[in-house]
């Protein structure tokens, strides 16, 4: 069995998965750091996705040139981790999107171990310092780099990002069957895009087509932890590297991650 690394000083890591792109799983991880951080915690965000690497690019952080000093090394076992996060909006950051440009691509099929290798050792080599919750956002789907984390690093819990449309769902499943054969606990399902709230009447409209009778077998126990409505002011707050739970923590729109974050610490702190 290979050994799990070791974060010191971090409470709980969570990560954020989703079963394909476009469901706004990255714009989620994010506003679910906010909201966190209002709720009192201190937060941290590590942005494995190697191939889309949004964090950075959602906080206002860019990147014009390859990092040369922080890359990851071949190091020995106990080495101490040196590598310091960046500090946005009191969260603490890193991103593979910090280490290369925003114009460079990770290209896998040379090498996919040493994908996961690579998120894995950056993961470790991060000088995280004291976090209540490391969030770590995933790429799509399941393979690399998401296998070398869930065998090498300590996780608290898995939260899935869909969308309400049968296909979503059917991947959302699938890629939770890898969690779930890892024992990873699953602490449950957020409904992105769920419906649209009209300015005008007020009255709630599901945009995306659903199968009330049809439900993935994969997904039947996990609890949905809330849903998400279509806004304006979400997506406004990313393209604005502002989101919306840090400058909107009090709007309407900001109550359904501050629900979803309620039910993850009880979640969390009920299988202590």
């Amino acid at each position: 069995m290979i050994p799990k690394i070791f974060l010191p000083g971090v409470k709980y890591v969570i990560v954020v998965a989703s079963g394909k792109g476009g469901v706004g799983k990255t714009t989620v991880t994010v506003n679910l750091a906010f909201a966190l951080q209002r709720a009192g915690a201190s937060v941290g965000i590590f942005d494995a996705d190697v191939y889309g690497p949004n964090v950075p690019l959602m906080l206002g952080i860019h990147r014009q040139k390859t990092s040369k000093g922080y890359a990851a090394l071949s190091r020995r076992k106990n080495a101490p981790p040196y590598i310091p996060p960046l500090q946005r909006y009191d969260l603490k950051i890193m991103s593979v999107g910090l280490l290369v440009a925003e114009n460079e691509v990770i290209d896998p099929a040379r090498s996919p171990d040493a994908v996961g290798n690579l998120v894995v050792q950056t993961l470790r080599d991060v000088v995280w310092g004291d976090l209540d919750y490391l969030l770590i956002d995933l790429p799509p789907s399941a393979g690399q780099p998401q296998a070398a984390l869930v065998e090498r690093v300590p996780i608290d819990g898995v939260v899935i990002v869909t969308t309400p449309q049968d296909l979503s769902l059917l991947d959302a499943g699938r890629s939770l069957k890898m969690y779930q054969k890892a024992d990873v606990p699953v602490l449950g399902v957020v409904e992105n895009m769920s419906y649209f709230v009209c300015p005008t009447c007020g009255e709630k409209h599901e945009i995306f087509q659903r199968s009330a009778q049809w439900h993935p077998p994969a997904l039947a126990d996990a609890p949905l932890l809330g849903r998400i409505p279509l806004t304006p002011a979400i997506s406004q707050g990313i393209n604005k590297a502002n989101p919306l739970m840090h400058d909107q923590p009090d709007s309407p729109q900001a109550e359904a991650f501050m629900g979803i974050t309620a039910v993850l610490r009880q979640r969390l702190e009920a299988d202590e």
